[in-house]
């Protein structure tokens, strides 16, 4: 008798310790499948979300999806030169028409596209909207590791940028 009481205190202990031991268990199962499943999220987010940046070919692409390059002709009278490179406009040049009217050799108003703003070079009407200019700036600024010592390459942009700032006030009274 004494010797089957101890062993169904011992039982019971056993039980309680295995119990213990499987609770301990599925709440370490738990806390990784947490994990798990947050790190799950973090991926599918980071895939589907639209934040990567765009390439230089991706931007160039858009910027002919949204403004078409044409051949100049003498049926384009109002515009007889780029103002970009000051150069007058030759027969079957490539040129680009925006939507504020104003045309520019193709390969002047692509390059002042990738390297300014994504406005027009002479009403700075928006070209691009901004989230893909800010996705091909991020491009660019990966590429260059951010770092601007000593290059002068986008000096007239911060210039531009600057000169925007001091006269913003003004647009509201013209």
């Amino acid at each position: 008798m004494i010797q089957f009481m101890f062993r169904n205190i011992h039982r019971e202990t056993m039980t309680i310790d295995l119990s213990k031991l499987f609770q301990k268990l599925c709440n370490k199962i738990a806390i990784l499948l947490v994990f798990v499943l947050v790190e799950l999220i973090i991926l599918i987010w980071r895939l589907t979300s639209d934040t990567r940046p765009i390439t230089t070919r991706q931007y160039i692409k858009f910027i002919e999806e949204k403004n078409p390059t044409i051949r100049y002709n003498k049926k384009l009278k109002s515009h007889v030169e780029c103002s970009v490179c000051l150069s007058e406009f030759e027969e079957g040049e490539k040129v680009r028409s925006l939507k504020c009217k104003h045309t520019f050799h193709k390969d002047c108003l692509d390059k002042w596209l990738q390297d300014y703003l994504a406005t027009c070079p002479l009403c700075r009407n928006k070209v691009l909207p901004d989230h893909v200019v800010s996705k091909h700036r991020d491009q660019l600024r990966n590429q260059q590791g951010n770092d601007f010592e000593g290059n002068h390459d986008n000096l007239p942009y911060v210039l531009f940028l600057l000169r925007d700032a001091n006269t913003s006030h003004l647009r509201g009274h013209v």
